[in-house]
């Protein structure tokens, strides 16, 4: 995008931020990194870490959403964002980007005027001769992908492929639906518009197809079997837009293989890495 829309997105925010309302007034901090804060004349996105607090109403919409397989952080990210385009938002992650040494530009702080938030923005001037940001942690399975797979994430699996705990294929998975009464049943959890159905469809499909006992299929936090006290010990694992990312190197400790769709859209192609556990000893500690 040119700079002068990913700038207007980002006065978009401080204005929605100064509107303030639930749950905007839990956002503490808003940082700009990556190509945008750089200068780059034309960003692919701008890439936005803020850091919230929680309150009861926001957890409690949490976890209703993980129950339903809806994005667990969509409540804070549709206040900040609004329907736009362009921001690439990650929630609470200042601390692990610091650490990886990633260089964060304050733009607002609360309790500070947002005049100084707006003075801040205007000083993040053009560089022609920034370009974009080269991104870290990318490996081949991400090609072309790396930008709807978290920062954390690429670092993780990036990390288990170098010490070959792990080997990692990109997948297209087509629209066909699984035959098996358990995959069908599981699909209910949705609507049938629901980009989450479509995924897990599509992935429960490929489970099929490789000949998976579809008893030991977990499909976003829950056994196809339906009952954790009976269920058989996990073989394939399936995982809807890295929603549940920050246990990944748990839960692949109880699988031998896992298929993560890495976007679930209604209508454009669905694109998964295939993880195949490989030295499940050399996996990260939980």
């Amino acid at each position: 995008m040119k700079r002068e829309r990913a700038t207007q997105l980002l006065t978009d925010m401080l204005d929605r931020l100064e509107a303030g309302g639930w749950p905007l007034d839990l956002a503490d901090e808003v940082y700009v990194f990556g190509s945008y804060a750089r200068g780059a004349l034309e960003p692919a996105d701008v890439d936005v870490v803020v850091e919230h607090r929680t309150d009861d109403r926001l957890t409690a919409e949490f976890v209703h959403a993980l129950s339903y397989g809806r994005d667990p952080s969509g409540s804070m990210k549709r206040a900040l964002k609004g329907r736009s385009r362009g921001i690439q938002l990650q929630l609470r992650q200042r601390e692990y980007l610091e650490k990886d040494g990633i260089p964060l530009m304050l733009l607002w702080r609360k309790g500070e005027p947002m005049a100084a938030a707006r003075a801040r923005l205007a000083d993040l001037t053009s560089d022609p001769l920034a370009g974009r940001a080269q991104r870290d942690h990318v490996i081949d399975a991400f090609e072309g992908l790396d930008r709807w797979i978290p920062r954390p994430v690429r670092s993780d699996l990036a990390a288990m492929v170098g010490t070959k705990a792990v080997t990692i294929t990109q997948l297209e998975l087509d629209g066909t639906e699984p035959a098996h009464p358990l995959a069908q049943r599981a699909l209910t959890r949705w609507s049938p518009t629901s980009p989450l159905r479509r995924a897990a469809s599509a992935a429960l499909a490929h489970a099929e197809t490789r000949g998976c006992d579809m008893d030991a299929v977990h499909l976003h936090g829950e056994p196809l079997h339906g009952r954790w006290d009976t269920a058989p010990d996990p073989v394939f694992g399936i995982g809807l837009g890295w929603q549940r990312y920050g246990r990944l190197a748990y839960l692949l400790k109880d699988v031998t293989e896992w298929i993560e769709v890495i976007r679930p859209t209604r209508a454009q192609p669905l694109h998964a890495l295939h993880i195949i556990v490989t030295d499940r000893t050399a996996l990260p500690q939980p």
